[in-house]
């Protein structure tokens, strides 16, 4: 069963993360959403966070896991909000499942393909050597030396956690999601049809929804609209928090 954080009363809303991320970084718009009376469901997907690890990772895998989650927690219908990663798995939910879903909004990722891009991410966090027993410090000076961007190491740097009271680990499943990077990328299929109200969010600085994307996406998603969160890149979210929640909670509430 996946981890999650609760939060609030009413009507239900899943939160899911992008690739290395976890339910953590969706706090403070969690609580914010709960305050608009929603019952926030904040998800770490599979061999994240706090959720278990499985040599198996895909789409229709992470599909199975929210709709087992959905259904041990009584979930009819939900909203769904899915980032990156999070909103491939929002958008093949959706599509298989949508009498479970009344309204979409997926975070700065389009239907497309995506070929693998974290190279760099990834091979920061293969060099981090647990065994010497680093401190948080040194944990991040090793990632400096693939990750330039501040932020993007704060976003990693998460991931640390006390795995013993003398030792420091990751908490997501490094090896699988490395050996499974390239299913990251996959495009939804061409019978994948969502018929409810989508709201796609992209950052203005962000090249993962691009003007020539639209078409595709009207494709699979005939009733969308797509806004751009300014001064914001990838991680809209975190980057204009403000933006991105004025944007969803009017789409969420309006009838």
């Amino acid at each position: 069963m996946l981890y999650s954080r609760i939060e609030g009363q009413g009507k239900p809303l899943l939160i899911l993360h992008g690739f290395l991320g976890m339910s953590d970084n969706w706090k403070t718009l969690g609580t914010q959403f709960a305050a608009q009376g929603f019952e926030v469901h904040m998800l770490d997907l599979r061999n994240h966070g706090r959720s278990f690890h499985s040599d198996e990772f895909s789409y229709a895998a992470m599909v199975s896991d929210v709709l087992e989650y959905c259904e041990s927690h009584n979930l009819q219908t939900v909203d769904l909000i899915g980032h990156s990663m999070g909103g491939k798995v929002v958008m093949f939910f959706a599509t298989a499942y949508p009498e479970k879903v009344e309204k979409l909004i997926v975070a700065d990722i389009g239907v497309k393909y995506y070929p693998p891009h974290h190279q760099d991410i990834l091979e920061g966090l293969q060099a981090v050597d647990f065994s010497n027993s680093p401190d948080r410090g040194q944990i991040e000076e090793t990632l400096k030396e693939y990750v330039s961007d501040f932020g993007t190491r704060q976003f990693l740097m998460k991931n640390v956690y006390r795995e013993t009271p003398e030792k420091l680990a990751f908490r997501m499943n490094l090896p699988v999601l490395t050996a499974k990077i390239d299913s990251i990328g996959e495009a939804l299929p061409e019978d994948a049809v969502f018929e409810k109200p989508t709201l796609f969010l992209r950052g203005d600085k962000s090249r993962y929804i691009l003007d020539e994307d639209y078409e595709g996406i009207k494709y699979h998603f005939p009733n969308m609209e797509i806004k751009t969160v300014s001064n914001a890149g990838h991680w809209l979210h975190a980057e204009n928090p403000k933006e991105f929640f004025e944007y969803s909670i009017a789409y969420l509430l309006a009838d």
